[in-house]
This record gives structure tokens, C-alpha cells and sequence, in this order.
């Protein structure tokens, strides 16, 4: 069965690490709750710049292949299995999810465009972009952050 293309990084991951991963968010979003409308301006502008996991694979992957393509023409043929492997790996990832670089990635920290957007919606739904979300000071982060995970 395959996944869909929201979920599927996260199906593959374990529970713990989305668990650290949803834990850190909701830090951030308190973080800059706290700090202030500029803090919230600046965070916004900081989500716009952050890679995704797709872009880390989309990186690393082309990377490690040309480098093996490079070996196999100018040292030994045997670096040809590295392009292989590689692009067998990232066709893996594409119809499951999952390939070996993404636990360890995970583990890093590295977000799904996903759960990027659910802290971005999170605080402009802070910031008054969503009038409909209501709630008080010490509900503000949960809320947000529930109204951002249905809208994404």
C-alpha cells in the first residue's frame, strides 16, 4: 500500500522521534508567542528559509551519486554501484517514504513541509491571520497549533 505523500515521512517514523519533533514545535511557537509580534514577523521569515526533508534527499542524493559517477570514470568502475544504490534508495523514498538517510535526518530534527506549516499557521493563527481561532492566553498555543494541524 502506499502512503500518502503528507504522511508518509511521518508513517516511517518512530513514534518517539514525531513525538520530539511535535514537542520542539510547540516550544518554538511558545517561545515566540511570548516574545512578541516582531519575534512572531521574524520566526515567519525563518520558516520561509527552512529546508524540508525532501529538499535534504532532493540534496543529498544527486550529490552522492555524481560523486560516485566521478569515481567510476577516474578510479575505479567499482563506484558505479554507489549511483545505483543511491537512485534505488531515492525511488524507494519516492513510493514509500522512507529510505536509509531518513531516520537519521528525523533524529536531526528535520521537518516535513507539513509540520513547517503547521508551526508557520500556528503563529499567524497567533497573530490574528485566522479571526476564528479563539481561545485563552494559556489555551493560545494548543489551540493554534490544533488549528493549524486541520488546516494543513
Amino acid at each position: 500500500m502506499v502512503i500518502s505523500t503528507g504522511d508518509r515521512v511521518r508513517e516511517n517514523t518512530s513514534e518517539a522521534v514525531n513525538e520530539e519533533i511535535r514537542s520542539r514545535t510547540a516550544a518554538n511557537v511558545a517561545r515566540v508567542v511570548e516574545a512578541g509580534q516582531a519575534a512572531i514577523v521574524e520566526r515567519l521569515q525563518a520558516l520561509d528559509q527552512e529546508w524540508d526533508i525532501e529538499r535534504y534527499i532532493e540534496t543529498v542524493a544527486p550529490s552522492i551519486s555524481l560523486a560516485g559517477m566521478t569515481l567510476g570514470l577516474t578510479t575505479n568502475r567499482k563506484w558505479f554501484a554507489l549511483p545505483i544504490l543511491v537512485q534505488s534508495f531515492l525511488l524507494q523514498h519516492a513510493i514509500q517514504g522512507w529510505c536509509p538517510p531518513i531516520p537519521i535526518l528525523r533524529r536531526l530534527g528535520i521537518r516535513t513541509s507539513s509540520e513547517i506549516d503547521e508551526e508557520r499557521n500556528a503563529l499567524k493563527a497567533v497573530r490574528g491571520d485566522y479571526r476564528q481561532v479563539v481561545g485563552q492566553n494559556g489555551q493560545l498555543v494548543s489551540v493554534a497549533l490544533a488549528a493549524a494541524q486541520h488546516s494543513s
